[in-house]
């Protein structure tokens, strides 16, 4: 398994590996899975920080109408796509989630930021405690009233400071309400953010559709990364396409050392090696991702290992199966939507924050709709008839939301176990604990995710920035 990462690697992944020193040389046959190197999480580089503006903001959509209000972020303007929540709290956790890179985010609930940021703490795996990824991801914040005194134990700054901080332009004093009537009739729409200028009609032509862009590519590791467990025996792959942090917690909590490989990476190569395979959430149109649907396809025509997708994840291996996604009128994006279990008939409170869907209708005879929205009766979720596959549209890890489908994890590891003792039996030869030297060599931290521009910064490009703006973010 080293072998066939490391060459990997070479072809066309850094691993950052260093010369080790002579000492190191002797002490490395005595490395432990347990005692590997810490996952220390970068520190956030500061180069798309602004000072906190506080001048006029113009929030604009697109062919639509246009709303004037205050910045309290960065002095940037940007262009995505407007998106809402009616999420009530959670806004560090979402902000950082990896599936809003290239959205705007609007917040319906009226007063934002009254709780603060937390600080950058890390739990006993080494993930954030209270983000989803270690910068924000959202191109630009827009709500109805920001806090900027906060009260919380866990508050090192502001939201306006946080978004300063990370070169993210944030508007207040706008209709939210006006916002959200007019993308639910009309869905979601691209739009703009402003700072210090009086809308130009004729720049419309920057308005840059992140749908167009692989977006994963974008937040997706550029190589393997390792993060272990030290309760159990288990080693699962992660197809990272913009995984957050609870689902790493979610697996390694639960006794799986987790290796996340880059979206494209040919999984089917190396899934013997592992006990599971989980497909994480991710930002944008799923068919943009040809390459990871035809290596879950050759996965799934080849083993008989687990697998597990979330959100993205869920799509990416309806599309494996031979079904179809569509894209949503304006999406979910709440912690409060009700999701039905078709096989028990119980309903659970779910997270969401999609804009697209698997359509249930084209799924082979060999799925079935594992659950339903019971607000707009989209597909929640598919299971294979036989096989331990299975993929949610929701969130069971939440952060923020409820965590009434958390269990899911656990049957996923009910899975992932039984694979693993017959895998002993059959292969009782096979070594399925990574590799010491593996874990050693293999970074702990996502490898060369840059953070967000949201869709470039149209301050520096003007009205021709459409063009300039699509060949940079392809790149």
């Amino acid at each position: 398994m080293l072998s066939q990462i490391t060459r990997a690697a070479r072809s066309g992944f850094a691993l950052n590996i260093k010369r080790p020193s002579r000492l190191a040389q002797h002490i490395r046959p005595f490395a432990t899975v347990e005692g590997n190197t810490p996952r220390v999480q970068p520190t956030p580089s500061r180069t798309r920080a602004t000072p906190k503006s506080h001048d006029r903001a113009t929030f604009t959509i697109r062919d639509g109408p246009i709303f004037s209000g205050k910045s309290f972020g960065a002095a940037s303007n940007i262009s995505g796509e407007a998106v809402f929540t009616t999420s009530l709290v959670g806004y560090p956790e979402s902000l950082t989630d990896p599936s809003y890179r290239g959205q705007i985010l609007v917040f319906t609930q009226p007063l934002i930021g009254n709780y603060g940021i937390p600080s950058a703490a890390r739990d006993e795996h080494g993930l954030f405690r209270y983000f989803e990824s270690p910068n924000l991801q959202a191109a630009g914040v827009v709500v109805a009233d920001v806090a900027e005194q906060y009260s919380h134990w866990t508050a090192v700054k502001s939201l306006g400071e946080w978004c300063a901080e990370e070169g993210v332009p944030a508007v207040s004093g706008v209709d939210t309400r006006a916002i959200v009537t007019y993308l639910r009739e009309q869905g979601s729409s691209l739009a703009r953010i402003t700072i210090g200028e009086e809308y130009d009609a004729d720049q419309d032509e920057a308005f840059v559709d992140p749908e167009q862009i692989n977006l994963v590519r974008k937040v997706s590791t550029k190589a393997p990364f390792h993060v272990s467990s030290a309760t159990g025996d288990y080693h699962v792959a992660v197809i990272d396409c913009g995984v957050k942090e609870n689902i790493l917690r979610s697996l390694v909590s639960r006794g799986a050392s987790v290796t996340a490989f880059p979206y494209d990476y040919p999984i089917h190569k190396v899934a013997h090696h592992f006990d599971g395979v989980f497909i994480s959430n991710g930002p944008g149109d799923p068919t943009h991702c040809q390459d990871t649907v035809y290596h879950l396809r050759r996965l799934m025509e080849s083993s008989q290992i687990p697998i597990m997708g979330i959100c993205l994840g869920h799509q990416l291996l309806a599309l494996a199966a031979g079904a179809r996604t569509i894209k949503l009128k304006y999406g979910n994006r709440a912690h409060n939507i009700p999701a039905l279990d078709r096989t028990t008939g119980r309903c659970h409170i779910t997270s969401q924050n999609h804009g697209y869907a698997v359509d249930s209708s084209t799924l082979p005879s060999e799925w079935k709709e594992y659950f339903v929205n019971l607000n707009d009766h989209s597909n929640e979720g598919l299971i294979h008839q036989s096989r331990p596959i299975f993929g949610t549209q929701f969130h069971p890890e939440a952060k923020g939301g409820p965590m009434d489908s958390s269990y899911l994890f656990d049957m996923y590891l009910e899975n992932v176990s039984r694979y693993h003792k017959s895998q002993a039996i059959f292969q009782p030869e096979r070594e399925n604990r990574p590799s010491p030297l593996l874990v050693d060599l293999l970074s702990k931290e996502r490898v060369g995710v840059v953070p967000t521009t949201g869709m470039e910064n149209l301050l520096r490009m003007g009205g021709a920035g459409q063009e300039t703006a699509k060949a940079a973010s392809a790149a």
